[in-house]
């Protein structure tokens, strides 16, 4: 005897695409929350795996940190985090535990580095579902002028020499 797994009701469910499947899902204070092997359904839309930098589980709240995209350089991209969003969840489930896997497993490499002057930078090679290879991501701290030639020179050497030793 086969056991089904739960589902949410299907005039709950977000317009999944057609390779999209449904891994957990939870009811939030914001509505329904889904996560799918493409990333994580939230009101009012669904981010990429790659696309969440920090999602924490504090046993009643699930508050998630994306990025949002700066600017595109050549090989990379300058993202920096939107203001977390937490979502209390009352009956949690597996969802909890499936954001955190593959957030964490949607990154290939991940490197922080100082830069001239103050601050630094983190570098991330991110797996993007549905396409090969990695995405580069760069997110400078706060403060740091990521358009000052220098700052941009020295990240296109750090995220190349990452690269080469990404593989």
């Amino acid at each position: 005897m086969r056991l089904r797994r739960p589902r949410p009701r299907e005039e709950d469910r977000p317009p999944l695409a057609r390779d999209e499947r449904i891994l957990a899902f939870a009811e939030s204070d914001a509505g329904l929350l889904v996560a799918t092997n493409l990333g994580l359904w939230l009101p009012p839309g669904r981010l990429g795996w790659h696309e969440i930098h920090k999602a924490v589980w504090d046993g009643g709240t699930l508050t998630v940190t994306a990025a949002r995209q700066v600017e595109v350089r050549p090989g990379y991209v300058v993202v920096e985090d939107l203001p977390p969003v937490p979502f209390t969840l009352a009956a949690p489930g597996g969802l909890p535990g499936t954001v955190r896997s593959r957030v964490t497993g949607s990154v290939g490499s991940s490197t922080y580095h100082p830069l001239p002057g103050s601050g630094g930078v983190r570098i991330a090679a991110r797996r993007v579902p549905g396409r090969d290879g990695l995405h580069w991501t760069v997110r400078y701290d706060p403060g740091v002028g990521y358009d000052d030639p220098v700052v941009a020179s020295v990240t296109a050497e750090l995220v190349e020499a990452a690269r080469q030793q990404t593989g």
